[in-house]
């Protein structure tokens, strides 16, 4: 059974950093694309950042230079470095797995709130 399982989330101040981490378990992981969406309220889910099974990354335009993606195959973990976070960040981070257009999976996600 495919499990994705978020964690990290939290209320945090503008500025503030946080580290989401997302724990993968029942496929191979390291042949996985690994991303993180967010979705705030009323609004569609975005794409933040992507990591390859390469290593390569990419990034949404509005985070890059703050959050980096990294991956350790070893612990079956994706996480989330958020650093100089912005009210505008306050959203549902999801974490997704993919292998092909037909292979996919998310997890339940996590809440990050960025307010004073």
């Amino acid at each position: 059974q495919v499990q994705l399982v978020e964690s990290g989330g939290g209320l945090v101040q503008p500025g503030g950093s946080l580290r989401l981490s997302c724990a993968g378990s029942g496929f191979t992981f390291s042949s996985y694309t690994m991303s993180w969406y967010r979705q705030a309220p009323g609004k569609e889910r975005e794409l933040v950042a992507t990591i390859f099974s390469t290593g390569n990354t990419n990034y949404a335009d509005s985070v890059k230079g703050r959050f980096t993606i990294s991956r350790d195959n070893a612990k079956f973990t994706v996480y989330l470095q958020m650093n100089n976070l912005k009210p505008e960040d306050t959203s549902r981070y999801y974490c997704h797995a993919t292998y092909s257009s037909s292979i996919k999976y998310w997890g339940q996600g996590t809440q990050v709130t960025v307010s004073s």
